[in-house]
């Protein structure tokens, strides 16, 4: 009998995995997943950092690992490879004959086309069958079709909450269809894809680390629900800046797919059950549905979503705020932070980006491009959506002004946040001088690159 190939993406789960659940009927089963050669190229011009980082990879290869063992327990094993998917997959299907193919539906365009060129390349006795893995509903769920997605998130949401039911979960398999005679198995090491990645570790200061895999994430699931009551004030904390749990955290486990959106939002239901429904576990369900939208209109827009893709060459103003050297202690800790940890908050990431964006004057792409190379959770629908919308592009094209100092004296009233990543702060007194240095000791503190008039209010000077 022919056998059939999966070719995971970011679906790196057995528990409520469709796609998996479909093709474990076949005789024979090929399971791969390929590290596109495309992530390993220069993220803009005259750059040397890749696509991908080494954190990202770092959890990446430790979700591939956990993911092979799980496949080896039910009779199953993984193959990964660095490549063009669609002419590894081309060989792949020609070398074993293969009868179908199975993956998830596409999300962005790179992923979309690698799925048209691999249906121009394969035998015509080869089929792709796709199913949806990443979403909480179908598209077959949704009350409106694709074209026509609501232009802005609440009007998405009102229509969902009110129509839209969620599925049970897919088990697990508990055996899978046994690997095809003689083909070959296994991974590379991920010190030949990237040393650095090998030997990367994130920042203590941090004060939490991702570990790649199903098993961790819904270990961080169950333990930020019930553990840590997180269900019960979720949405109070939700914009911290410092610590373990002021977060679900989850995000880097749903980008990988080693978490389900569906699993989350079933443990929230669980959680509701015994607790019963609050602001803050609606708040949890509220963000997946965020998710969900950037995710539709990633499928909407298609290339539409990244703009232009070839990036400008950074100048002077990108680096110093890549490098956290803007003299803006609330962006430069965040950057410092997103660099040496792979992640930094929601409330952080919005006012780095708007400070780039409008107050720097610098090309958005450029930022969502250093993103996707520096974050853990990397998302292509969340991350350059999310960009769009603070940059007033796109969708729901409002101004979106972000005034971060402002925020910082909001957010970080005391400065611990600052002063937590940037030490020389410390030995400031608690409080707002801390978020304009240059002013309580000018001697040792510059002006930072840029003093928009909207800051004027904000300044001690001001107080």
């Amino acid at each position: 009998m022919r056998p059939d190939i999966l070719w995971f993406r970011d679906d790196l789960r057995l528990t409520d995995n469709p796609v998996l659940d479909a093709a474990a009927a076949a005789s024979s089963l090929l399971c791969v997943y390929v590290l596109e050669e495309r992530l390993l190229a220069p993220l803009a011009p005259g750059m040397s950092e890749r696509r991908i980082g080494p954190a990202r990879l770092h959890f990446l290869w430790q979700s591939l690992c956990e993911l092979r063992g799980e496949l080896l327990k039910r009779g199953s094993d993984l193959l990964v490879r660095v490549g063009d998917p669609a002419a590894v997959l081309t060989d792949l299907a020609s070398e074993s004959e293969a009868r179908r193919l199975w993956v998830q539906c596409p999300v962005a365009s790179d992923e979309a086309s690698d799925i048209a060129r691999l249906e121009q390349r394969l035998q015509a006795d080869t089929y792709i069958r796709t199913g949806e893995n990443v979403t909480l509903f179908k598209a077959s769920a949704l009350p409106f079709p694709l074209s026509e997605l609501p232009e802005t998130y609440s009007a998405f949401r009102r229509q969902v909450e009110k129509h839209c039911a969620f599925e049970d979960l897919v088990s697990s398999p508990i055996t899978l269809p046994p690997w095809p005679e003689k083909m070959v198995r296994g991974m590379p090491p991920l010190e030949k894809v990237c040393p650095r990645a090998t030997v990367w570790r994130p920042d203590p200061r941090g004060q939490f680390c991702f570990e790649g895999g199903e098993a961790a994430g819904m270990a961080r699931l169950n333990a930020y629900l019930w553990d840590k009551e997180g269900g019960s004030h979720y949405k109070q904390t939700r914009n911290g800046l410092l610590g373990a749990d002021f977060s679900t955290r989850l995000s880097a486990w749903l980008a990988r797919g080693c978490l389900s959106p569906r699993q989350v939002q079933a443990q929230v239901r669980r959680w509701e059950a015994e607790y019963g429904v609050s602001e803050s576990s609606y708040w949890i369900v509220f963000e997946l549905l965020w998710r969900e939208y950037f995710h539709w209109a990633a499928r909407q827009e298609g290339a539409g979503l990244f703009a232009e893709r070839n990036l400008p060459t950074p100048g002077g103003a990108f680096h110093a705020w890549r490098r956290g050297e803007t003299g803006l202690p609330f962006v430069d800790a965040a950057m410092i932070e997103l660099a040496t940890t792979g992640w930094i908050s929601n409330r952080a990431r919005q006012n780095v980006a708007s400070f780039l964006v409008k107050d720097l004057g610098e090309d958005w792409r450029l930022g969502a491009a250093w993103f996707e190379h520096c974050l853990i959770d990397y998302d292509v629908a969340s991350n350059w959506g999310n960009w769009r919308y603070v940059a007033g592009v796109g969708r729901d094209p409002r101004n979106r002004y972000f005034n971060v100092l402002k925020q910082a004296r909001q957010y970080d009233e005391e400065g611990r946040y600052v002063a937590h990543w940037l030490p020389a702060l410390a030995s400031l007194p608690p409080g707002a001088v801390r978020h304009h240095p240059w002013h309580g000791e000018p001697a040792r503190f510059s002006p930072p690159l840029v003093m928009p008039d909207a800051w004027q209010p904000y300044l001690i000077d001001a107080d």
